[in-house]
């Protein structure tokens, strides 16, 4: 990893010590909120994979690492090809535009160190 790389696992562990926090606090809201996670993300006319690349697309859009680090592993957990993973984000730096394309850097980063082929 070089030194201009970001260490996405750092988002992800992050993100998970927070909703950990979040469960401490209000185990209720936490319970509903992984629901809503489960429900939206299950495979249904859309599988899961596609509902991730989504999600890769919306976090580069909303400038979210914590969104692109979490989805760029689900993603390639559920099979996408890190060219999947890419033309998602792609699209993302279109509608975007310029702050959205910039953080296309962490999705190559997620890449690399989530393993996508």
């Amino acid at each position: 990893m070089s030194n201009l790389s970001e260490d996405m696992r750092k988002y992800v562990d992050q993100f998970h010590d927070m909703f950990k926090k979040i469960q401490e606090v209000d185990p209720a809201y936490a319970k509903a909120f992984m629901g809503l996670v489960k429900e939206s993300e299950k495979d249904g006319a859309l599988s899961m994979k596609v509902k991730e690349l989504i999600s890769v697309a919306l976090g580069v859009a909303a400038r979210c690492p914590f969104c692109i680090a979490l989805h760029v592993k689900n993603a390639i957990d559920a099979g996408a090809t890190k060219q999947e993973v890419l033309e998602a984000a792609f699209v993302a730096g279109l509608m975007g535009g310029g702050p959205a394309f910039t953080y296309i850097k962490y999705v190559f980063d997620a890449c690399e160190q989530f393993g996508a082929k």
